[in-house]
């Protein structure tokens, strides 16, 4: 098993190719936001992105919706494989979503602004099958394209093993510093968005493809019980298509 590459902000068709031929594992579409992104879709435009992908690369909806029906009429809408709750949305909301996934991948996103996320990744952990670890600002949830403190990340990552519970790492990684980040606490997945776009906002492929190579080079540090093999890309359990 090698470390998963998940390229994140899908906006366009172009957007999509070059994720998928930079063989990234999964791909994010972002939709019903609270807080700013520049890649935020309209259900329908998340939609036709979804069902534009290829069968072998995992669909993540990335969704700040902040209530359990909402956040899954929009991933039935759209069809996603995995849901990754990155909203500010509490343990009931979480544990309705988790409970009621119909096979898909739920994903907690934990955001590391100090050494509390310890507490908060650990208290997440038992209602969801993955948590990620990302950056955050006073507007933004995500895409910060900031990096955070490594190793409360890697503590996350150790605590988590115990209880076989995959983290992925987000926030300001680029194809420059993935590696770096990777052997400083060794996630069982990589997300990127912004660190591997152009100038205009689009993905580049060379970026892309580099970060994918990187990830790709590795192996998870602390490899995790899979007790559903349900999918492929970057789940640890998910349906399959």
């Amino acid at each position: 098993m090698t470390v998963r590459a998940k390229v994140c902000g899908i906006r366009s068709a172009a957007d999509l190719e070059t994720a998928v031929s930079a063989g990234a594992d999964a791909v994010g579409f972002i939709s019903g936001t609270t807080h700013f992104s520049e890649d935020a879709l309209t259900a329908e435009a998340a939609a036709w992105l979804s069902e534009s992908t290829p069968s072998f690369v995992n669909r993540v909806l990335v969704t700040h919706l902040e209530d359990a029906h909402a956040i899954l009429e929009l991933a039935d809408r759209i069809g996603a494989d995995t849901i990754q709750v990155h909203g500010l949305v509490d343990t009931p909301t979480l544990r309705a979503v988790h409970a009621a996934a119909r096979g898909r991948t739920i994903v907690r996103a934990v955001h590391v602004t100090g050494a509390d996320a310890v507490a908060r990744a650990l208290d997440v952990a038992a209602d969801c099958d993955a948590v990620l670890l990302d950056s955050r600002t006073t507007d933004r949830l995500g895409g910060t394209g900031r990096t955070h403190d490594w190793a409360v990340s890697a503590r996350i990552v150790r605590e988590l093993a115990l209880i076989g519970r995959p983290v992925i790492l987000a926030g300001g990684l680029t194809a420059d510093n993935v590696d770096e980040a990777i052997e400083a606490v060794r996630p069982f997945g990589v997300d990127v968005n912004s660190g591997v776009e152009t100038e205009t906002g689009d993905k580049d492929f060379a970026a892309c493809a580099a970060f994918v190579k990187t990830a790709h080079e590795h192996e998870p540090g602390y490899p995790v019980p899979v007790p559903r093999p349900r999918g492929r890309g970057l789940q640890p359990s998910g349906s399959p298509r």
